[in-house]
Formats: C-alpha cells, sequence, structure tokens
C-alpha cells in the first residue's frame, strides 16, 4: 500500500530554514545534499510509515500518536492516519527534544 504523503507547514518551513543555515555555515552545495538526504528520507515514508519509532520524549508522557525516522542529525516526526502520512516537523536532534516537541506537538 502506498500512503499519500503531506508536510505541515511548520515542516516545510524546519525544511527551508536547515537549508538557509547550511548555505550560510557550510555551503550551498552541502545544503542542497542534506535537503536532498531529507527528503528521500521523507519520501521513504510513503511505503513504510510504521517502520519508526515512537519518539521517547512523547512516550514519556503518554502519548504515542507521532513516529519518528532519523536523518542524522535530524528527526523527522509525523503520524500515520489511515492512507496518509502528515510530517510535522523536522527538527535538530542535538537540541532541547522534549521542549521543542511539547511546543511544537501539543499546542
Amino acid at each position: 500500500m502506498k500512503y499519500h504523503l503531506r508536510l505541515a507547514m511548520a515542516a516545510k518551513s524546519d525544511l527551508r530554514e536547515i537549508l538557509r543555515y547550511v548555505e550560510s555555515h557550510d555551503s550551498p552545495e552541502s545544503a542542497d545534499k542534506l535537503v536532498n538526504s531529507i527528503e528521500q528520507t521523507v519520501t521513504s515514508l510513503a511505503t513504510m510509515p510504521e517502520r519508526g519509532h515512537h519518539p521517547p520524549e512523547m512516550e514519556q508522557i503518554g502519548i504515542r500518536e507521532f513516529r519518528e525516522i532519523h536523518c542524522k542529525p535530524y528527526r523527522i516526526i509525523y503520524s500515520v492516519h489511515q492512507d496518509s502520512v502528515l510530517v510535522h516537523c523536522i527538527l535538530d536532534g542535538r537540541r532541547d527534544m522534549q521542549t521543542l516537541l511539547q511546543q511544537r506537538l501539543l499546542r
């Protein structure tokens, strides 16, 4: 089964911010390579969304509706709904994930 893949506005914004940051702190080529890698990882969710695990920060507080996969160091947070996958955010895993996830997903 192929799932319909959607990116929330926040996830699209995250991707743009990652691109801008890497362009300015490394190179446009590195930024393009990284964003392409993230996009490939996200696209893979269309065929195997259940392979991701529940973010431990959310699981600790009893929330199991979200899953995540990694494109190191980034964590791609998403949810599966019947025949669709919604990517909520793409976050740098080196940051304070507990706070970020609560702010971004539990509004």
